[in-house]
């Protein structure tokens, strides 16, 4: 005759596989051949598992205040965790539905069990191929080791830019325009604006020792390949030769993303020509590009909300936010560049912000 287990006598086994240095389906197999039909299935022990590495070492079942226990079994914690796992969007009054057990049932075996919460999905620029994950990951791996994480006298002959569109009206995000207000006081309101049809298109190169050249593209030109071999990296070139007289431009690393322009064969040339190294951002890789993560965030922030009258204005005011950038400023985002690159391959290539 078969003995009928509790599950605080299964969980004491279970405790006792996990101190042994078992793993969950080891565990799970050894129920299975000493109680068969009886032993609590596979999801049951990890579940256990995952408690006790959590340090919490309790056998017995957690106290459940004003709600029925029967509707907060093994099985039912099991039903509900099929159901999130097979539709991770599912809803509590779904899952009620389904499983015809009442709300607090269902609230206290996701928060309490199962330990999830629900969130928004996060944004990422690119649905990233494997391919291009390993391109994330290669490059951080090279870029790590060839300046010694940072540490090379090399990394102060890098100079990053890209080019960014700048708008005479620009609208505050909704953390810009939070305000503290009294209990008994309405929430204020805001029209909501649009961004306005001016703007310019500005390029922005700098170094670890600072700002080199802001160069506004002329109304009417398009940043192509010409403008930016015969217009902008002229002008940022004769910049940096003034900096460093003794060396010019010679040694000099530009690292920029895969623009069309910055790619262009007339670019590599005049590149080449002008013993400058070209060093590519990896593709779709944003997180990764200074100017991206740094920069650009860095002085839109300040000329959100601000309704200019015209490009001049726009252009003065954002000659203003460049300047009060200091050299600690600059330097702070080279150290944070090479960390991101440590992000980046320990989280595969992922994109790697807002990973808890």
């Amino acid at each position: 005759m078969m003995v009928e287990l509790s599950r605080e006598q299964f969980r004491t086994m279970i405790l006792y596989d996990w101190k042994t240095g078992l793993t969950s389906k080891e565990s799970h197999a050894r129920l299975i051949t000493a109680w068969g039909d009886q032993a609590p299935s596979d999801r049951t022990v990890r579940t256990w598992f995952h408690e006790y590495q959590q340090g919490n070492l309790k056998v017995e079942d957690r106290p459940r205040s004003g709600r029925p226990r029967t509707a907060v079994t093994e099985e039912m914690i099991d039903a509900v965790r099929a159901i999130i796992e097979e539709d991770p969007h599912s809803t509590y009054q779904e899952i009620q539905h389904i499983l015809d057990i009442s709300s607090a049932s269902v609230n206290s075996i996701i928060h309490d069990y199962l330990d999830l919460r629900k969130v928004c999905a996060r944004w990422v620029p690119h649905q990233l191929t494997d391919a291009q994950k390993q391109l994330r990951v290669d490059f951080c791996r090279q870029t790590l080791k060839r300046f010694e994480e940072g540490r090379s006298r090399r990394v102060s002959d890098i100079i990053t830019g890209d080019e960014a569109w700048f708008y005479n009206f620009d609208p505050e995000t909704k953390q810009q325009s939070t305000v503290w207000i009294s209990r008994n006081e309405l929430r204020p309101t805001k029209v909501r604006r649009n961004k306005s049809s001016g703007k310019r298109m500005v390029a922005i190169f700098f170094m670890k020792t600072g700002l080199i050249k802001p160069v506004v593209l002329e109304s009417g030109q398009t940043a192509n390949a010409n403008w930016y071999v015969n217009r902008c990296l002229p002008k940022v070139f004769e910049a940096v030769s003034e900096r460093r007289p003794n060396i010019g431009v010679h040694s000099l690393i530009l690292h920029d993303d895969n623009a069309k322009p910055h790619r262009a064969w007339i670019t590599n040339e005049f590149l080449f020509e002008n013993h400058v190294e070209s060093y590519p951002n990896p593709p779709y890789s944003p997180d990764l590009s200074p100017c991206d993560f740094f920069l650009f965030p860095k002085l839109k922030n300040q000329l959100r909300g601000i309704q200019f009258h015209d490009d001049n204005e726009m252009l003065v005011a954002l000659d203003q936010a460049i300047g009060s950038l200091t050299r600690n400023d600059f330097q702070d985002c080279f150290a944070d560049w090479f960390d991101r690159m440590k992000k980046c391959i320990d989280a595969q290539g992922l994109y790697f912000e807002k990973i808890n």
